[in-house]
């Protein structure tokens, strides 16, 4: 699809190949300007940090249900299809897009060309068209910002497309309501109406990513985080909103190579998709992070926060939603990896939010325990995520990522296996999650712990596995260590911080039972050496 530039200093620029006609169009604005017209319509606040701060309206978090993926010759027999990778026909698509593109030429818009993925070898170039200015500015935030010399000779390969004004007719329309995010893999598109959460725009192209890559260049996607030490380690952070991988990985002793989306290429090396961070701010402190509470400054965009007359951010009111948000250009962290590439990956950290508060803080994984655990992605979803989730649920989402992985899951958790081995990396599960119960009796694992026993596991401080250093956990089989720098003793047992033994192994056991429910629809595609990785009774 050639689009052609109006004028050379790329003020302005034709969409008339999509079907727009007029030349309403906003192109390639700067932060500040976007920032400025969403103040002067009233569609925004600056906080007192300087960040923008916006409401995304009725949607606060993605709206999995409404996902749909193009049925067609290049995702038929390739795609997972069920009630996550929901299909869709092509008509439907092409009826749908006729009624967005009527409705968007009465409308202003904004347009950012951008790109994913660090890695020049796996370059995608993406026009993002959005009916909202700040759409445009997360746009900017979360992909690779093109240089002016880049911008001469851009072709956009993917597009998205944001109408949150636009309300989809199930009926006539083929969505389950009036909101959707639809890709089509033919057309190369991502099509969003009915929701300005703006985690679609970016989940969108993720998902994209998560099919072109292993399909068609044998690259590994992952749903993670990931940092690098002087020594060119790196580390890669695996885990669901609300886990930790922004915070976890966002370290003042070690550059960030990104805090979402990554791919694990062929050489060995891990690349960044994205330009950006999206974090959570629920509770957020100046104390607890840092380099995130600094990052939250003019060009960072704050999502369905509360502010005071003056433009002081609660970060403790969750009225609007748990789910409050910011988004920023990386360039914001002070310490990050340029490019955002590292090589030599050492550790892998599986992040769950285990709201039975049965998992021990940090245990070590044998490879099969790995991959099932990784097929498994056990975690609680954080009130708020997603639409309709009010309170914490335990929850399984394959590959730590399932809502956007279009291929079966051993797929990728073959991919992963096999990255393992060649690498010789270390894999531990971590449980931000609850200590001394469950959700609504204990309490979060603290943050400084969590820090301490990561930062025990790339110093080498945790040594190699032994039966002094380590217990067997009698009932999931993982190896947790009995001792660990700034860490008290007692935490790093679950049982201990529950002081009441018969309903701990009660709860442990239940959640076993659920670990197994749910890998029954992986076994027939899962080896023996996999299956065992489950929660039973064994020696490591």
């Amino acid at each position: 699809m050639n689009i052609s530039k109006k004028t050379s200093n790329f003020n302005s620029l034709s969409l008339s190949a999509y079907g727009v006609h007029h030349d309403r169009i906003r192109y390639q604005l700067s932060p500040s300007e976007l920032h400025e017209i969403t103040l002067e319509n009233n569609m925004g606040r600056e906080a007192s940090s300087g960040a923008l701060a916006i409401n995304t309206g009725a949607f606060t978090g993605r709206s999995p249900q409404d996902r749909f993926i193009v049925k067609d010759a290049i995702t038929a027999d390739e795609v997972w299809w069920g009630n996550i990778n929901i299909p869709f026909e092509p008509e439907a698509f092409d009826s749908l897009y006729e009624k967005v593109i009527a409705y968007l030429n009465d409308k202003e818009l904004y347009v950012r060309d951008c790109y994913a993925c660090a890695d020049a070898n796996y370059r995608m170039d993406i026009r993002v068209i959005t009916e909202y200015p700040w759409s445009s500015l997360f746009a900017y935030n979360m992909f690779i910002r093109p240089t002016v010399e880049e911008l001469k000779h851009f072709e956009p390969e993917w597009t998205v497309i944001s109408a949150p004004g636009f309300r989809a007719d199930p009926q006539i329309d083929g969505t389950r309501q009036h909101n959707f995010a639809i890709l089509n893999f033919t057309k190369k598109m991502v099509l969003i109406g009915g929701s300005g959460y703006t985690g679609e725009i970016k989940k969108g192209i993720f998902s994209a990513l998560n099919f072109i890559l292993p399909v068609q260049k044998k690259t590994l996607p992952m749903h993670c985080s990931a940092n690098t030490g002087k020594e060119g380690d790196t580390s890669i952070f695996f885990g669901l909103s609300g886990t930790g991988k922004t915070t976890l990985s966002t370290d003042a002793s070690r550059k960030l190579i990104g805090d979402d989306e990554h791919g694990w290429n062929n050489e060995n090396a891990v690349f960044n998709f994205e330009g950006g961070c999206y974090a959570k701010v629920i509770n957020l402190s100046e104390d607890n992070e840092p380099e995130i509470y600094k990052a939250i400054k003019k060009g960072a965009l704050l999502e369905n926060v509360v502010m005071d007359d003056y433009g002081v951010v609660d970060f403790t009111d969750t009225s609007i939603t748990q789910n409050t948000r910011v988004s920023y250009p990386i360039y914001h962290i002070d310490n990050v990896q340029r490019p955002s590439i590292g090589k030599n990956p050492k550790h892998i950290f599986f992040l769950t939010a285990d709201a039975f508060g049965v998992l021990p803080p940090i245990s070590k994984l044998t490879p099969s325990q790995a991959a099932y655990h990784f097929i498994s992605g056990y975690t609680a979803k954080v009130a708020g995520t997603e639409a309709g989730v009010v309170e914490p649920v335990p929850s399984f989402s394959a590959c730590f990522g399932a809502p956007f992985m279009p291929l079966h899951p051993a797929r990728y958790a073959e991919m992963l296996s096999k990255k393992m081995k060649e690498s010789g990396v270390s894999v531990w599960l971590v449980n931000t999650g609850w200590t001394g119960g469950p959700y609504g009796v204990g309490t979060r694992m603290k943050l400084k712990y969590t820090r301490a026993m990561i930062k025990a596991v790339i110093n080498g401080d945790l040594g190699l596995y032994s039966y002094d250093k380590y217990h067997i956990h009698s009932v999931f089989g993982v190896a947790q260590p009995r001792e660990c720098p700034g860490v008290p003793t007692s935490v790093l047992s679950p049982r201990t911080t529950w002081n009441d033994d018969e309903a701990y192994y009660s709860t442990a056991f239940k959640l076993t039972n659920a670990f197994r429910e749910n890998f029954k629809k992986y076994e027939a595609y899962s080896s023996e050496e996999i299956r065992r990785g489950g929660p039973q009774r064994y020696a490591f």
